[in-house]
């Protein structure tokens, strides 16, 4: 066993014990340096740092050896040659964006995203002057008109959020490439892995260059921590890492322990996720109060074929939309759902080992325009189910009464 590569073991193997495959001494679990900065032997040390030397450690925001060791366990889960750690999800986007593309240039990106990642590109990015066009994800042949020699980033979620449309990985890889040898520079392609997780989809190995994922959700799984992280190459994360040395979006400490333990049953959380997530699909497929059921796993969604080719699991988000009755309008149905949930949780958030339920009108998509709703494919009936490990048939019977009371 000692002798084997990381990366030719399991997701749950690297994911509770890394690199570490070998006899040693020391604590079974990982110590939180809960410290912002560290003493040095000499003034010698803080030359040697000045230096370029990376193994004297000097203040948290640039390095700390918990926050280090999950860096390392997140590249090697991964399958990446590094990895670095945020305070949250966008702090992880925004900075990995800004080591990708500078005043001037440009991102090109489907246009189904996350609601804050969409607002930060639609308003904060045009500030520095950095353009973002958008491609159609069932054209992405169009890239190849679209690239320009000022590109230089393709950014795309699959599954998206929260309308669980599937992405083409190798098609949007293939065509960015072409383009990239038309113009002679790189391009980076980036993913927001966070509905899949590594676990359901490698997308390392369709030719992706960085993974982003809000940790705060399947990596962590609890709904008690923010993290984010960015995994890719050692010369990306260089440069992420050095932007988040200014920016400041460092991990804490003590956050990034619990996203170690957490790591120790990742494999274990997810799987039942999607176990449950599959079973929950079906079940709502079947309720007359339900318009629509969409869920990359089942054989009705339109990309089906497209997501058993890029995935191993088909992930524990389903989104569905309810009927309006003669009474209420559709997010008014949206919401007598969500209010009349018993074991579900209201809640804004994903990943978690508690189901939680979000109108995407009233949360991550709220105060968009009509017109931007349609781009993303957000309607006001629709009900975001991120689904837990609780016990499947206590889910099924929950919404089922739920849906009953419109």
């Amino acid at each position: 066993m000692s002798k084997k590569k990381p990366n030719s073991l399991s997701i749950a193997t690297r994911a509770i014990h890394g690199n570490k495959l070998y006899p040693y001494k020391g604590p079974v679990s990982l110590p939180i340096y809960q410290t912002s900065t560290y003493r040095f032997e000499s003034s010698e040390d803080a030359v040697r740092y000045a230096k370029g030397d990376e193994s004297v450690l000097v203040y948290t925001r640039y390095h700390n050896p918990t926050v280090n060791e999950v860096e390392d366990r997140l590249a090697v889960i991964e399958g990446a040659e590094a990895a670095t750690l945020f305070a949250s999800g966008m702090a992880a986007i925004s900075t990995a964006i800004f080591a990708a593309v500078k005043s001037g240039e440009e991102i090109i990106s489907t246009p189904a995203l996350y609601g804050g990642t969409y607002r930060f590109f639609r308003d904060e990015l045009p500030k520095l002057n950095i353009a973002v066009k958008y491609v159609d994800p069932d054209n992405l042949g169009s890239l190849l008109k679209l690239i320009t020699s000022k590109t230089r980033v393709v950014y795309f979620e699959t599954p998206t959020n929260p309308t669980l449309n599937i992405v083409d990985i190798a098609e949007l890889v293939r065509y960015t490439r072409q383009a990239e040898k038309k113009f002679g520079h790189s391009i980076t392609i980036m993913i927001d892995n966070t509905f899949a997780s590594i676990l359901n989809q490698n997308p390392f190995a369709f030719g992706v260059d960085a993974i982003l994922e809000s940790a705060t959700k399947y990596l962590g799984g609890h709904s008690d921590i923010m993290s984010g992280a960015v995994i890719g190459t050692k010369d990306f994360i260089k440069k992420v890492k050095h932007g988040m040395k200014y920016f400041g979006g460092c991990a804490d400490p003590m956050a990034a322990y619990l996203l170690y333990r957490s790591l120790k049953t990742f494999e274990l959380r997810v799987q039942r996720q999607n176990e449950n997530a599959m079973a929950l699909a079906k079940a709502l497929e079947k309720n007359k109060r339900v318009s629509r059921v969409i869920y990359p796993g089942l054989p009705s969604h339109p990309k089906h074929k497209t997501a058993r080719k890029q995935m191993s699991g088909f992930g524990g988000m389903v989104t569905i939309e309810v009927k309006p009755s003669k009474k209420l309008l559709p997010v008014e149905a949206a919401a007598k759902v969500c209010d009349s949930l018993r074991v579900a949780i209201n809640a804004m958030s994903l990943g978690g080992v508690d189901t939680l339920v979000s109108i995407p009108v009233y949360s991550s998509h709220i105060f968009m325009s009509d017109e931007e709703l349609e781009k993303h494919g957000v309607t006001p009936g629709m009900i975001r189910i991120s689904v837990g490990v609780e016990g499947i048939d206590d889910l099924i019977a929950d919404f089922e009464q739920a849906l009953a009371v419109i």
